[in-house]
């Protein structure tokens, strides 16, 4: 999918990743900011990632600890700086609790987690993030490793899509997505 940003013309080429599957995203944990570890599955899905994008200028990861571990299985031979905007949603007191304890998934958009942040939180730490790669990488290619609620908000800011209607979607997964700001 490719979409454009809204507002000043800059030449981004961003291509957004999720982390790859985590031993809790195996198990229908939801791991929030706790740091979380690949499965075998996830690093063989690691590797893969820098075959498909060898191409890029930079990467760009959450500072989770399943991103990074995502970014340097890939072998990709460029720079990866972390970035803490791009962690996934604080669950607060659901950090690590089942997938199914954060149903319906809308309740939090605006409302935070108890203990937490709300997925609103999230676009607007993605929003910032974006406003900063469109400032300074210009002209490039951009790979992004992040989790679910960064994508939501990338699709809320990027393709306007209603993050009501993002939150409860089943997961698609795909490998990636990339958008032109």
């Amino acid at each position: 999918m490719s979409v454009t940003w809204i507002g000043d013309p800059v030449s981004v080429e961003l291509i957004y990743e999720t982390h790859s599957t985590s031993v809790d995203n195996e198990r229908g944990i939801a791991t929030g900011w706790l740091p979380g570890e690949l499965s075998a599955q996830g690093r063989r899905q690691a590797a893969q990632l820098g075959e498909r994008h060898g191409d890029v200028d930079v990467v760009f990861s959450s500072d989770l600890r399943r991103a990074v571990e995502t970014v340097e299985l890939s072998g990709l031979k460029v720079p990866h700086l972390q970035d803490w905007r791009l962690r996934e949603c604080n669950y607060g007191e659901l950090n690590g609790a089942p997938v199914d304890a954060l149903a319906p998934r809308r309740k939090w958009i605006s409302e935070p987690f108890p203990g937490g942040q709300s997925y609103w939180d999230v676009m607007e730490q993605t929003r910032s993030f974006l406003e900063d790669v469109k400032r300074w990488y210009d002209g490039r290619r951009v790979l992004v490793v992040a989790h679910s609620a960064n994508r939501w908000a990338i699709q809320h800011l990027l393709a306007r899509v209603p993050l009501e209607d993002l939150v409860d979607a089943p997961f698609e997964w795909q490998p990636g997505w990339t958008y032109k700001m």
